[in-house]
């Protein structure tokens, strides 16, 4: 009986510790804690924080910009609000998505079908002048970020700065000159992508000229200037480029020393270029240089190769940022055989589409 009454004093006891050590166990929902020291003890990692990287836009400034003057123009701060007082810089401006930060342009923006089709209230800005008449107090009274001017308005720039506005003095006279102002700009205005974007359309179109033209015969051309018939562009100027481009040899690119230059009738006939190009803005028109009897014995008024740049939105004789387009339509006309219609056409509408949000074609 003592064996059996300590028995069942054991057998209690075995029951009321397993109790206590089954109530002491956690549940899922308790939380535990675990030793970092025990290797077979499994830790889950916190989750990662995505944090927005903003880097590149903190860095971006201050940048310095060397403009066409050779100044050294430190930009602070990314520019919110931008004067141009010229068509060329403008019309940039629009095609790096920049037109919405215009609060002034230069005067008779009205006469400037791009801004009509790409940006129509560029128009109802207030302008500052001309290079011939710059609105200085008017600019200032805007309170720019950033001004660009052509480099024939350096006079203002001492007055502008000394007001805290940053200013640009741009030349884009050649194809070199305008990729630096492009480069420049887009720079200063945090813009690389866009501009490299643009860059990049106009390498791939030199390319296809190369490789399209490559071998052709090149024919000569002379480019009559828009006021005068008889004022031509030397070998230092755009035009230049655009004709050597589009597969020509510019008659007037033996002059070196200026930019235009005012010629004569007895140069002209010297020079029997096989095609005259009249500028987009001429004064004049080609019937009247095809009823000009002192052009009689010329073999591009002998042939009926006298044509005029387009203006319908742009002036593609002109440095201006659409500017390849110019070379696309003279190759065009010198070698239409190896550039037809539709693929100018397409190639048109392609920019526009991309750069300025609408189609030429159907405009």
């Amino acid at each position: 009986m003592k064996k059996l009454i300590s028995l069942l004093l054991v057998l209690t006891m075995l029951l009321t510790l397993a109790a206590c050590v089954q109530t002491g166990t956690p549940d899922e929902s308790t939380p535990t804690t675990t030793d970092a020291t025990d290797p077979t003890t499994e830790t889950t990692d916190p989750p990662e924080t995505t944090v927005p990287d903003t880097t590149a836009a903190l860095s971006h400034y201050p940048i310095t910009v060397t403009d066409h003057a050779g100044r050294e123009v430190v930009i602070e701060e990314e520019p919110q609000k931008l004067v141009s007082g010229y068509y060329i810089s403008t019309s940039l401006l629009i095609a790096l998505e920049l037109d919405e930060k215009l609060v002034g342009i230069e005067a008779k923006a009205n006469k400037r079908a791009i801004y009509s089709l790409a940006a129509p209230e560029l128009i109802e800005l207030p302008n500052v002048g001309t290079a011939k008449e710059f609105d200085l107090e008017g600019c200032a009274a805007l309170e720019p970020d950033l001004v660009i001017l052509p480099i024939k308005l350096k006079s203002a720039v001492e007055t502008l700065e000394g007001l805290g506005i940053d200013v640009l003095l741009v030349n884009p006279e050649n194809q070199e000159l305008l990729t630096g102002m492009i480069h420049m700009i887009a720079s200063a205005t945090n813009t690389e992508d866009k501009a490299a974007e643009l860059l990049d359309f106009t390498a791939v179109q030199e390319s296809y000229l190369s490789e399209t033209l490559a071998g052709a015969e090149m024919p000569s051309v002379y480019l009559a200037g828009n006021s005068s018939f008889l004022s031509t562009a030397g070998n230092a100027m755009y035009q230049s480029d655009m004709i050597r481009l589009a597969g020509g040899v510019n008659v007037a690119a033996e002059i070196e020393d200026t930019y235009w230059v005012e010629i004569d009738y007895e140069q002209l006939l010297t020079w029997n270029p096989d095609y005259i190009i009249l500028a987009s803005d001429a004064a004049y028109t080609v019937e009247d240089v095809l009823a000009d009897p002192n052009l009689a014995g010329c073999t591009a008024v002998v042939n009926g190769n006298v044509y005029q740049m387009p203006n319908k939105a742009e002036a593609w004789d002109s440095p201006v940022p659409s500017g390849i387009l110019g070379a696309l339509w003279l190759a065009n006309v010198l070698h239409r055989d190896l550039l037809t219609d539709t693929e100018l056409a397409e190639r048109i509408d392609d920019y526009y589409e991309t750069f300025y949000d609408f189609t030429y074609s159907e405009n």
